[in-house]
């Protein structure tokens, strides 16, 4: 069984909470809107021998500490680099799931030099691209977010697998941290900002998304230089986890590691 170390670390302004497991190439895992440093356990288990997994709460997310202030994307970018400080990681490579691959990409344009590798999964170069979906699932309570998710993450058959249970992937928050990470998701926009991302990147995802439609994954690829384009035909929002074994291969690939363990 993979051993994961939960530790909670000082970085800028933050205490921030993280998940590590793993020896060798390190990817730094970015949590979606609405979830948390757990999000990632089945992918994680996919990921397999040659990577150092590391995934870690975002403000006003699972148990990372911050100031009751508003931010924005690439505040959440920096906070990202200071984490990178305080683990005392020059350089990683970032995935990024749904609002996370917003962060990511933020990241990767103000921070280039600490970005080894970029990987995209199931997001947007901007909240405009989103569906109205995004706006309803937001103002919903969490109770009735967590019925609504399964069909806008998953396929019929995905539902009913076992991996299908997106109650998991979200986490609870207060009203205060909901308004203010709902607004930083608000002011996502990168889209004139795409050529500016240097770092090789990996695009992943599903033909059928809902929140994030395949349109703004055309769009990164035709933008971002040195990008390419990995679909998941029928796919919806929820792709790293029921496709996990499908990303994972794709991630390994990129990254150089498939031939380890």
């Amino acid at each position: 069984m993979t051993k994961h170390r939960q530790e909670t670390v000082r970085a800028g302004e933050l205490d921030v909470g993280f998940l590590d497991s793993g020896d060798g190439v390190p990817l730094l895992l970015v949590h979606g809107g609405e979830s948390d440093r757990t999000q990632f356990a089945t992918l994680r288990a996919g990921l397999g021998a040659g990577i150092r997994a590391i995934s870690y709460d975002q403000r006003d997310s699972g148990i990372t500490v911050n100031p009751p202030v508003p931010y924005t994307p690439e505040v959440l970018a920096d906070d990202l680099v200071d984490l990178l400080d305080a683990l005392g990681l020059a350089r990683a490579h970032l995935l990024g799931t749904s609002f996370g691959g917003a962060v990511a990409q933020h990241a990767a344009r103000r921070h280039p030099e600490r970005v080894a590798s970029l990987v995209l999964v199931a997001t947007t170069p901007s909240y405009a691209m989103g569906s109205a979906a995004i706006d309803e699932l937001l103002e919903m309570s969490h109770e009735d977010r967590q019925q609504a998710a399964a069909d806008f993450f998953f396929t019929p058959e995905g539902q009913a697998g076992q991996r299908a249970r997106p109650a998991g992937t979200l986490t609870r928050r207060t009203p205060e941290q909901n308004v203010r990470r709902h607004d930083a998701a608000r002011r996502h926009e990168i889209r004139d900002g795409l050529g500016d991302i240097t770092a090789p990147t990996l695009i992943v995802h599903g033909t059928q998304d809902r929140l994030a439609p395949y349109e703004g994954a055309l769009l990164m690829e035709r933008r971002i230089p040195n990008a390419e384009l990995c679909p998941i035909e029928g796919g919806r929002h929820g792709i790293a986890v029921e496709f996990a074994d499908t990303v994972a291969h794709r991630v390994r690939e990129f990254l150089g590691v498939e031939g380890h363990g």
